[in-house]
């Protein structure tokens, strides 16, 4: 299993560099998201050596309800990424790996596991945009808006950096946002595991019945 081990610290500060631009693009085959990364991200799994604390964040579900992260998702295996519906390739890619890899779960730790996805561009993924997107991906999956300021906050305690939606040179809304997948423990709540982008549907098939356990992958 491809894994190494990083002091946190170290992480938190190369974590906060990685931002990916997704744009609304209409640009053929060129790629939309430019990411700058920490060597060594060729690895899937990095475990770490003093785990995140999950955020304290209680926003807005699909169904319009106030939901309690730490609450709601306490003692339960839980992943969390940041992103948005309008992102081309980065977001949709990372959500449809992990609900291919969960199908393969046996159906009583499909139902343990927590996928969530909170927005990083909440003027537009409304709560019945988010539903809708989700839908499409698996529709068990958790989504959450809510004020843009408290969203960034959240993530940064988890190292990862998000910048207001903005228009490109060429008049395109994009969003910056880091494209880790934090992977938090049942046993301690604790977000133990970080996934990059490049991630696949072989590694989380092979990581996620580990980590519906708490084990290490």
């Amino acid at each position: 299993m491809r894994t190494k081990t990083f002091a946190a610290a170290a992480l938190l500060a190369a974590a906060s560099l990685t931002l990916t631009a997704c744009g609304s693009g209409d640009d053929g085959n060129k790629p939309v998201a430019v990411v700058s990364e920490e060597a060594g991200t060729d690895k899937a799994a990095t475990v770490l050596d003093k785990p995140f604390e999950k955020p304290d964040l209680v926003l807005t579900d699909t169904q319009g309800k106030k939901y309690d992260l730490r609450k709601e998702t306490a003692g339960k295996p839980t992943l969390i990424y940041f992103g948005y519906t309008h992102c081309p390739d980065v977001c949709p890619l990372t959500m449809n790996n992990i609900a291919v890899a969960k199908k393969q779960l046996p159906k009583a730790e499909q139902d343990e596991l927590r996928v969530v996805f909170v927005t990083t561009d909440p003027q537009r993924d409304t709560s019945a945009e988010l539903g809708k997107w989700l839908k499409g991906i698996d529709p068990s999956f958790v989504g959450l808006t809510g004020d843009f300021a408290t969203i960034q906050a959240g993530a940064r305690t988890l190292g990862i950096s998000i910048e207001p939606t903005k228009k490109d040179k060429n008049g395109k809304l994009v969003s910056e946002h880091g494209t880790q997948v934090i992977a938090f423990s049942p046993k301690t709540d604790g977000g133990y595991v970080l996934y990059g982008e490049d991630a696949t549907v072989d590694d989380y098939t092979k990581d996620l019945p580990k980590i519906v356990k708490g084990e290490n992958p």
